[in-house]
Parts: C-alpha cells; sequence; structure tokens
C-alpha cells in the first residue's frame, strides 16, 4: 500500500478548487435508479466510495456511461436484481442507501450489512423502523439486510434520534410509495436537501428537506434529469483547517460559504482571520492559534467529520482545549498517532483534552479512518521533519488528489512506495 510523505513546517498559501460532496453523491447515484429513464450527475468527485458504488449498480444490471472523469450517465431501466454482492457493499458505509431505492422501485432489495470506516457502532434500526412504517417487513440473516413489500404505502415517521442515513433512505423509498409520507425528526445536513432537489427534479414531490419536517407525497413514476452535485463542506473545511493549522492563507473555491458557518465560526474562535465571498472561503493564520471549545453535532452543529482536523489544530494552540464527540464513540482512535508526534492530548470517555504545544514533530503513524487520515496528514505538513502516514487508502474514499491539491499550496507531500528505501532516503534527507 502506498503512503504519504511529508516534509513539514510549510504555511500552505494559496487557492484550491473544491469538489463535488462525496456524501450527497452517493444518495444522488442511489436515487438515480429510481427511474428507467437516463439520470446525468456532474460535478461527482473521482473517489474510491463514488467509484465502489458505480460498480455496484452497475454489477446489478444498470449502464453506467463515464461522460468525464466527473460526470456519469445512469440508465436504470436495465436493472435485473435487487441483491448487492458484498465484495462491493462491505467496503463503504452508503451501500445501504440501495435498500431504499431498491425497495422503492421494486418493493425489494437484499444488501450486505454496510462497511466503510470503523469509527463507531452506527446502527440500522432507524431505516429499519422508517422501512416497516412504509408497510415493509426486514429480516437481517447471514449478514445481509432483506427488505421486502407487497406495496409501500405513506406514513407518519418519528425518527427517535437524528439520522442522516435513515432519512435518506426513507426517501427514496417513500417517493414512490402510496400517499404522503411525513418524516419529523429529520437530519437536515446539505446533503439531504441536495437529494431532494435532485428527487424533484426528477418528478417527485419532497417539501420541508432541511427543517423539522419533510413531506413527501408519493408520485407514480419518476423520470430522466440532469443534476450537479452539491460541493463537498468537508473537504473545503479540511482544507481550510490545514490552512490554519500550517499558520498559512488558503482560499477554498467553489464551495457555499452557507454550509462551512460552523466550522469557519470555529476557526474564528481559533484566531483566524476568515473572509467570505460568493461562492468562495478564505482563512489567514498569522499568529498562533487559541484554544477553543467545541462539541460535535447534527448539522447546522460542527460537524462530527471535521472533528479529527479540529483537534490538530488545537493541538498546536496556546492553552488548553476541549473536543466532545457525541454522534460516534470511537473517533479518537487517532489520537495515539498524534501523540506520536508529540500531541498532548488526554480522552475521557467521548471528550478529548488537549493541552496545546509550539510545535509537532514529524513520525511515522497510519490513518485509522478517513476523516483522521486527513487530520494526520494536516499534522504532517504542520510538523517539524518528516512524517509518513500510512493508510491513504482510507483518505482516497473520500479526497481526490488530496496530494496534489496539498502541493499546490506548497505543501512538500508524495506519494511513495513503502518498499522504497532508497527514495523514501532521499527525502529524509530533504527533512535533515
Amino acid at each position: 500500500m502506498e503512503q504519504y510523505i511529508i516534509r513539514g513546517g510549510k504555511p500552505l498559501r494559496g487557492i484550491v478548487d473544491i469538489c463535488g460532496a462525496k456524501n450527497a453523491a452517493l444518495a444522488l447515484i442511489a436515487a438515480s435508479i429510481l427511474t428507467t429513464e437516463p439520470v446525468i450527475i456532474s460535478n461527482l468527485p473521482d473517489v474510491s466510495d463514488i467509484n465502489l458504488l458505480l460498480d455496484a449498480i452497475a454489477q446489478i444490471g444498470a449502464v453506467v456511461e463515464r461522460i468525464d472523469r466527473h460526470t456519469v450517465k445512469i440508465i436504470g431501466a436495465t436493472v435485473n436484481s435487487c441483491t448487492l454482492n458484498y465484495e462491493y457493499i462491505s467496503k463503504i458505509r452508503a451501500s445501504y442507501y440501495l435498500l431504499g431505492s431498491l425497495l422503492g422501485r421494486f418493493h425489494k432489495a437484499e444488501v450486505a450489512m454496510p462497511g466503510g470506516c470503523v469509527i463507531g457502532a452506527r446502527p440500522i434500526d432507524q431505516h429499519i423502523k422508517g422501512f416497516e412504517a412504509l408497510g415493509a417487513t426486514v429480516d437481517l440473516e447471514d449478514g445481509q439486510v432483506k427488505a421486502k413489500a407487497d406495496e409501500l404505502v405513506g406514513n407518519h415517521i418519528y425518527f427517535d434520534v437524528v439520522t442522516v442515513g435513515a432519512t435518506i433512505n426513507v426517501m427514496l423509498a417513500a417517493v414512490l410509495a402510496e400517499g404522503s409520507t411525513i418524516i419529523e425528526n429529520p437530519a437536515k445536513e446539505p446533503h439531504v436537501v441536495d437529494l431532494a432537489n435532485m428527487l424533484n427534479s426528477m418528478g417527485a414531490h419532497v417539501r420541508g428537506a432541511g427543517t423539522d419536517v419533510i413531506r413527501i407525497r408519493g408520485v407514480k413514476s419518476l423520470h430522466a434529469t440532469e443534476y450537479t452535485v452539491i460541493p463537498d463542506q468537508i473537504e473545503a473545511g479540511t482544507f481550510l483547517f490545514a490552512g490554519a493549522a500550517t499558520g498559512g492563507d488558503v482560499t477554498v473555491n467553489n464551495v457555499i460559504p452557507k454550509h462551512l458557518e460552523s466550522i469557519t465560526a470555529k476557526l474564528e474562535d481559533l484566531g483566524c482571520f476568515i473572509e467570505e465571498y460568493d461562492e468562495a472561503v478564505r482563512v489567514v493564520a498569522g499568529t498562533r492559534l487559541q484554544s477553543t471549545q467545541v462539541k460535535t453535532l447534527p448539522y447546522p452543529g460542527f460537524p462530527t467529520d471535521m472533528q479529527p482536523q479540529m483537534t490538530v489544530a488545537l493541538t498546536l494552540a496556546e492553552g488548553i482545549s476541549t473536543v466532545t464527540e457525541s454522534i460516534f464513540e470511537n473517533r479518537f482512535k487517532y489520537a495515539g498517532e498524534l501523540a506520536r508526534m508529540g500531541a498532548r492530548i488526554k480522552i475521557e470517555s467521548n471528550t478529548a483534552i488537549i493541552t496545546g504545544v509550539e510545535k509537532l514533530k514529524g513520525a511515522q503513524v497510519s490513518a485509522p479512518d478517513l476523516r483522521a487520515g486527513a487530520a494526520l496528514t494536516i499534522a504532517g505538513l504542520a510538523a517539524e521533519g518528516c512524517t509518513q502516514v500510512g493508510g491513504i487508502e482510507f483518505i482516497q474514499r473520500g479526497y481526490e488528489d488530496f496530494d496534489v491539491k496539498l502541493r499546490s499550496l506548497g505543501g512538500d507531500i508524495r506519494k511513495i512506495d513503502p518498499q522504497n528505501q532508497n527514495e523514501i532516503e532521499k527525502f529524509k534527507q530533504k527533512c535533515s
């Protein structure tokens, strides 16, 4: 497996273009097979999660035509199976969105229990609750989720907890159900709104996405559409925190600033200067960062997917900071890796207590999951000396050309084969 090797200590400066949102794109791909007519999706990020899901729907018979690197044409008329193979689905969490779309269109679905990053228990009980409320029966057998229904009928659904996955899955199943569905306590994330907008462009009737109540009036069929994925708020936030942690000046382009408000508010708490434009946000970190407190919450709160990047910045902030994780219980697995770089972090239950240090030191570390991998890369860019980051296959699940974009900002980072000791030693000589 390839690794990143990084020579740190250099502020990142410049402008970086942000890709389409991975989390939105996964839901849109699942929605594309709700119709027999062609669906064209543009601004797709070229990352492994997206490519795996496209391969998965092709495996059940959909026609998947790559128009260019970021645009795909999907024709669901040829879907001939409602069973997804484990080899695709075990690798990505969002595989379970195909439960909703297959159940909605064919009234049956069989999908392996989802995989992805191991960052804590992510039960699907609320998905099952929603499907059953629409009239389906759901069984868990041999690692498979099996759902079927004679017909789907709209219903009133109240989620016990705010859940993005279940909100999206029930939306996918309900748009073709008989009658009306009301979803209370839904997730409000931008990608939930993006899915609603695409479904409406296909002829669905979805109202209230992004608010406390989503109302869906079922329709008989959906039709063709061309749709553009929203920008990725997490990729944008990652580059903003990379600028902050390295003491740099970074502008993220092709973003929706409103989606970044919880992130930019915390950057201001850190003492950074923030400047917003119509489709861009700039962060400037001219002095040492300041300590603060943060708690992850469902949107519009601070995203759990930004927690590791925030923590890296706080390891370099003056004073004592706390980060409380309220979404996933295993999201501090990277803390030990940061400690290898000289960070002072103490984990108590779901809270990290961070005593800032003036500098991090380069070390050999390994990414335990997608966002932690991005955070460890940022730490390497901010640290003195040379850092090797293993497990970058996690990073490639959600960031397109991550190292290329960081180099465009002045970061000294490259991919290496860990077996190529000559190349590693040459790079390390530059760090000394």
